[in-house]
């Protein structure tokens, strides 16, 4: 199956991408956190470094007109469903599909932080798909922008400062939100990070995606530093020589990200 020539980077959400989301939406960071909570468990990659995705087999049906329906019924379906796993077996749908229809493929499947559907690269600023996957490859500030551009297209900003998940989730997730609790979702993850002890601190968060995708997994990316990441830190310290830190700061993010190989290219297979 092909990799593509689009580089997964694979950057971590930063301070100043999480604040411009923030302001520019005119809400508070609970509210923030409750969306990427819901979406995504509040991360956009996966360990092999490509953006997780969800792929939608009525959608790539609707764009190329049914013609691989009866012959690839798996990732072509009038139908919605049939997802399966997440994480690697989504590429692996997205792969067939990319190989019948490239473009279509990509516009079918969600992408990143906040699961922005392809097929609306265009109402997100970009001017095709591809360009899309390629940011949503780059970085999680990048997905979070195209959820910033999502939601100020479909006017739910409002929705989200009054915290009316119904509402907003109405939108952003569909008619049939109700089925999946999307709404009830929101409003417990919102509860829980009105606590700010309970927000991602984004220097850990960082560490911790790096050392999932170093290969020294913390059992959580959620921007906490308990027995696993700091296990996990210290796993990998210690393979590099390095002196064990009693914590996470700017440094040991540093040193994290000097040890990642060379971005990959994006894997369908």
């Amino acid at each position: 199956m092909a990799i593509l020539n689009i580089p997964c980077n694979s950057t971590p959400l930063s301070a100043a991408g999480f604040e411009n989301a923030v302001n520019a939406l005119g809400i508070d960071e609970a509210t923030l956190w409750a969306m990427l909570h819901v979406e995504t468990q509040s991360c956009g990659f996966l360990s092999s470094r490509r953006p997780q995705i969800l792929f939608e087999r009525h959608i790539f049906s609707r764009l190329t007109g049914g013609q691989f329906d009866a012959t690839n019924p798996d990732v072509s379906n009038p139908v919605a469903g049939g997802y399966g796993p997440s994480g690697a077996h989504q590429y692996a749908r997205l792969g067939q599909a990319y190989a019948l229809a490239p473009d279509a493929a990509f516009q079918s499947a969600s992408w990143g932080l906040g699961q922005v559907l392809g097929q609306n690269f265009k109402m997100v600023g970009f001017a095709s798909a591809q360009d899309m996957v390629t940011a949503m490859c780059d970085s999680e500030d990048a997905q979070l922008a195209s959820v910033v551009a999502f939601v100020q297209s479909r006017n739910i900003a409002t929705a989200l400062q009054n915290q009316d998940w119904a509402g907003y989730a109405r939108v952003y997730n569909g008619a049939n939100y109700a089925e999946n609790q999307y709404d009830t979702k929101l409003a417990t993850s919102f509860a829980i990070y009105q606590n700010p002890d309970r927000r991602p601190n984004l220097t850990v968060r960082a560490a911790q995606l790096l050392l999932t995708i170093l290969g020294f997994d913390p059992l959580g990316i959620d921007g906490q530093v308990g027995s696993h990441t700091l296990t996990a830190l210290h796993n990998f310290q210690t393979s590099q020589g390095q002196p064990l830190t009693p914590g996470i700061d700017a440094d040991v993010v540093a040193a994290l990200q000097a040890a990642l190989p060379a971005a990959p290219g994006l894997d369908l297979s």
